[in-house]
């Protein structure tokens, strides 16, 4: 089946669905679900229920179906190189599309589970907080995890936190540039957070910390739950400027209108981008945050941040820490699309899983994830469902370098028809 899946997750590729432009995936799955003899429910959010018409299964598989374009996407080619897929100057999309293609593969065989699709996962989890659908099932398997082997058993809750403020015009000093700091690695700002990736905002504030300058514009980074690549800024300088391993300096042979910017700079160099806190429990970040976006343009400036956290207080901490120094700089504050930790549990339904993992890869562990997974969220919604995740083997989603390893694909596809199996759920099987 695994070759299977990987035509239908090449097939996904090609029809665009970046957040919040997903209508397109949206009736393609649709009738894909129909034509095979599915009964179709969409939520007012989107959200997606596909269930066969007398279907009483006790399993839900769920995933979502937008992702984060970053590069050329949604102008998708993928290529294969030494097992693993890739996409040419653009994010993949394995995040969360193999799992699409995986309950395509299974809607072909007439499995008699309920498949959940939800949407704007990337962008806050919108589908998930927001959903109305009503289930039969007592157990969900989400296939968002990106670790063959694993299952996951709880995971960070997070928010976005946002910061504004006007600045007043200023004389400008004697030069004009633009610096910039352009195609670093990038990464996803939950399961990658602690690798040390370059954030190309805190490379340029860090450069600029012993230099006066005034800023004509600043645009930096792509999606609040990435790291962010590039950033380029308009500014006059009291002093020449060098460029640096990692800096683009520019002369420019132009006068520039700029502002009284040194509280945003200040911010900037201030603001301590990264893990916050590490789990000795979990073995893995337990507070971090993501210096994502900025923006500065007429004198206005803008903030967006990612934070992260294993548990609801955690969370409220590092918050609170980040909004003081937003607050320090005179910067206007806001929180948008806080979603709740998975609390970790061994459970019943998460010991079906890893034993259904154990037959496959002849071992098997528990783990938690320091990324944003629906589960929590879900849990909210469905108190009485048990939860778990797997997924195959994915490296670097929500940048241009992710790829995902190939017959991970098919093992976790494994996993999942043991699961079905072991619950007693209607399955053809292949």
């Amino acid at each position: 089946m695994q070759n299977r899946i990987i035509e239908y997750f090449i097939s996904l590729s090609k029809i665009p669905h970046c957040s919040e432009s997903t209508h397109k995936l949206l009736e393609f799955l649709k009738l894909f679900a129909l034509e095979r003899d599915y009964i179709v429910e969409i939520d007012s959010v989107n959200n997606i229920l596909i269930k066969k018409e007398k279907g009483e299964s006790k399993l839900a598989l769920q995933a979502h179906y937008d992702m984060v374009c970053m590069g050329k996407a949604p102008n998708i080619e993928t290529y294969v190189e030494d097992g693993w897929m890739y996409a040419k100057e653009s994010s993949l999309g394995a995040d969360n599309g193999m799992a699409i293609a995986m309950m395509m593969v299974l809607m072909e065989q007439g499995a008699d589970v309920e498949f959940i699709l939800t949407s704007d996962e990337e962008i806050g989890l919108i589908g998930a907080s927001a959903i109305e659908l009503e289930l039969s099932a007592s157990y969900i398997l989400n296939l968002d995890f990106e670790d063959e082997g694993i299952v996951c058993i709880g995971c960070a809750g997070g928010a976005d936190l946002l910061g504004e403020q006007k600045f007043e015009k200023a004389e400008a000093y004697e030069y004009s540039y633009e610096v910039s700091v352009l195609d670093l690695e990038g990464g996803h700002s939950g399961v990658e957070i602690h690798k040390n990736i370059p954030n190309a905002i805190k490379v340029l504030a860090d450069y600029l910390a012993d230099k006066s300058v005034k800023i004509a514009s600043c645009h930096g980074g792509e999606r609040r739950n990435s790291i962010p690549t590039n950033v380029v800024m308009r500014l006059s300088s009291q002093e020449l400027l060098q460029s640096s391993d990692l800096v683009n300096v520019k002369l420019l042979d132009e006068s520039l209108e700029v502002y009284e910017s040194d509280e945003f700079l200040n911010l900037l160099i201030a603001f301590k981008h990264g893990v916050a806190t590490y789990s000795e429990e979990f073995n893995l970040p337990d507070t971090s945050i993501n210096l994502a976006i900025v923006n500065f343009e007429n004198g206005m400036a803008s903030i967006e941040c990612s934070s992260r956290a294993m548990s609801d207080e955690g969370l409220e901490e590092i918050n609170e820490v980040n909004l003081k120094l937003f607050e320090q700089y005179g910067f206007k504050t806001s929180i948008e699309y806080k979603y709740p930790a998975w609390k970790p549990e061994i459970n019943s339904f998460t010991s079906i899983v890893n034993d259904a993992m154990i037959e496959e890869f002849k071992e098997s562990r528990y783990e938690a994830i320091h990324a944003g997974l629906e589960c929590g969220v879900l849990l909210e919604h469905y108190p009485n469902i048990k939860f778990a995740s797997i997924g195959p083997t994915i490296v670097s989603p929500h940048s241009t370098h992710e790829k995902v390893k190939i017959d991970s694909v098919g093992k976790i596809f494994r996993v999942v028809e043991g699961v079905i199996s072991a619950l007693g759920d209607s399955y053809a099987g292949s």
